[in-house]
């Protein structure tokens, strides 16, 4: 029996209306990357803790990233990418070419250990040494620096199996001396690893249009993201103090300038810093001293007095009003009292701002990478390096919760304690974060361009 036949116009409208379907059932390259990405951090998550164990079980200081480095650049090399190591002195970099047109994307993880004695327990507990301002110390990664690693290694795993089918470049920086360096350079210069890699250039060749962060901690249940966009982390500052009198006798005072009364009126001065001549509506800001040295005995009013702290803020018109007003503080009273203050501010890591736009684009990716767990964060008092990275290029940086989720959140021990505890679960999590990041980005933008 003959079919009926089907009218020309009719027949060319089913083919398109079957086209548009199979188009729409078919997964986008940043969907179907995204499967890819979580099947192949499942099939790592072994190797994912194995490596983070063997870094964990070998911190090295910021500057001393040796063994390190040799580990990263090995991989990396493995994986057909072009590296380039001795960045920034021990840092790593390395760049993966997709095989498609598209925008350059930055990742970045810090390497480095601090001078603290591990008291975890673990099997793999460190048990290294290092040498910290001339003695030896003992080092331990009590900041997650080797779950940044790990991570970051093993997303470089993944998209360089995706090379084929990546629209763009991803560029990973293995960064070294996030927490400073432990010991002066020959050169005589001790300055943070991220800062040094932009000075070198790293991001003009190639140059990334987003730069991406992750920083495990503690406090937060494990494998939960936590961001906001704006600013994130604040600037942090070395203030050093030196109020010069006159040393004289104690228990003939006015026969000198004391150096100490002077200081600690200094000190009160400092307190409405804050409190009363900076503007606090929009962004918190803190001057705070930490020591306070002088004199050598009892009955000798001391020459002298030295004190450090730190200055903190979100935003860079309050920073610069902030440095400017301490110095008048404390010059002003110390010449009230007859002595002379040496103020010295240095400035070393800016704050760490998300892009607004940047930070919104990829809300959708956080939350498919943690399964929906995703909370704002909170102002951080500490201070992160990545801002040198960010101050370049639109730039994102995460939190990434690693407290098991059973613990009591408020007892678990910070970052930087000796028993600094990353439940392992979360690592998977900071693996499908890192490398949707960059799929999702690459694909969106490549997607835009056409």
């Amino acid at each position: 029996m003959p079919l009926p036949s089907v009218p020309r116009q009719l027949l060319a409208g089913l083919i398109c209306s079957l086209l548009a379907h199979a188009a729409l059932a078919a997964p986008s390259g940043a969907e179907a990357a995204r499967a890819e990405i979580a099947q192949q951090a499942k099939a790592m998550e072994p190797a994912l803790i194995e490596v983070r164990r063997d870094i964990h079980a070998h911190p090295e200081l910021g500057d001393a990233e040796l063994r390190t480095a040799q580990l990263v650049a090995e991989q990396l090399r493995a994986l057909g990418l072009e590296v380039k190591t001795g960045v920034a002195r021990t840092g790593v970099v390395a760049v993966l070419k997709g095989a498609l047109p598209g925008p350059t994307v930055a990742l970045r993880a810090d390497m480095d250990a601090l001078p603290v004695k591990e008291s975890s327990g673990l099997p793999f507990a460190s048990k290294s040494k290092g040498r910290y301002l001339g003695k030896e110390v003992d080092v331990m990664h009590a900041c997650g620096h080797d779950t940044h690693t790990a991570i970051l290694l093993t997303a470089a795993k993944i998209l360089s199996a995706m090379r084929d089918r990546l629209p763009g470049t991803v560029v990973f920086y293995f960064q070294p001396a996030e927490e400073g360096a432990g010991e002066l350079a020959a050169d005589g210069k001790n300055t943070w690893g991220a800062k040094m890699m932009v000075q070198e250039g790293v991001m003009k060749s190639p140059k990334p249009d987003a730069v991406f962060g992750l920083h495990v901690i503690a406090g937060i249940p494990a494998g939960r993201i936590a961001y906001r966009a704006g600013p994130t982390m604040a600037s942090s500052d070395d203030l050093r103090i030196r109020i010069v009198g006159s040393q004289t006798h104690a228990g003939m005072p006015w026969n000198g300038v004391d150096p100490i009364t002077v200081g600690a009126q200094a000190l009160v001065g400092l307190q409405t810093v804050v409190s009363r001549r900076t503007d606090i509506s929009s962004f918190p800001s803190v001057v705070s001293i930490g020591t306070i040295n002088g004199g050598t005995r009892y009955n000798i009013i001391p020459e002298s007095v030295e004190m450090t702290g730190t200055i903190r803020s979100y935003d860079y018109g309050i920073r610069q009003k902030l440095h400017a007003t301490v110095r008048q503080t404390v010059e002003k009273i110390a010449e009230s009292g007859g002595a002379r203050a040496e103020v010295s501010i240095i400035e070393k890591y800016d704050p760490t701002i998300n892009d607004a736009a940047l930070t919104e684009k990829m809300g959708p990716t956080l939350r498919w990478a943690a399964q929906d767990d995703v909370v704002q964060s909170a102002l951080s008092g500490g201070a992160e390096d990545f801002s040198f990275f960010a101050k370049q290029v639109p730039g994102l940086f995460v939190f990434l919760g690693v407290t098991p989720r059973d613990q009591d959140m408020t007892k678990a021990a910070p970052n930087h304690n000796p028993a600094f505890f990353v439940d392992e679960s979360a690592l998977i999590v900071g693996v499908r974060t890192m490398a949707s990041l960059a799929t999702d980005y690459l694909y969106a933008d490549a997607a835009t361009a056409r």
